[in-house]
């Protein structure tokens, strides 16, 4: 067992999430509990090495970007501005300061590709 150094972050869709992908063309149809048990979780720095809404609010773009073109590749359907206000209404933030790992394998690592909505259109 081991202890990560890092948090954890879980973003959890709240109703306004569920409601603009109900009316995405060819939408599935998901409901927002589904959304929210099957939410995305994300490592970010230890919290007793960041001020965590500091780190939210220089990061919120990203993270709202990324939630979206899980869902939809085409960012004009998206609601515009992304604000941070906007992201706060969308998503409950479930922040857990402690990672343990259970496993004793090593930690296999992949580089991110986020997707690159400029060369899509």
């Amino acid at each position: 067992m081991f202890e990560v150094n890092r948090s954890v972050l879980i973003l959890k869709p709240r109703q306004p999430f569920a409601d603009w992908l109900s009316q995405l063309p060819g939408a599935p149809q998901v409901s927002v509990e589904q959304l929210r048990r099957d939410s995305n979780a994300l490592l970010i720095p230890h919290v007793d090495d960041i001020e965590p809404a500091d780190f939210l609010a220089e990061h919120y773009h990203a993270l709202f970007s990324a939630e979206l073109a899980d869902w939809c590749e085409d960012d004009s359907l998206w609601p515009a501005p992304l604000s941070a206000t906007l992201f706060m209404s969308w998503f409950d933030l479930d922040i857990h300061p402690v990672l343990t790992d259970l496993v004793s394998e090593p930690l296999a690592r992949e580089a991110f590709v986020p997707f690159d909505l400029d060369s899509a259109q």
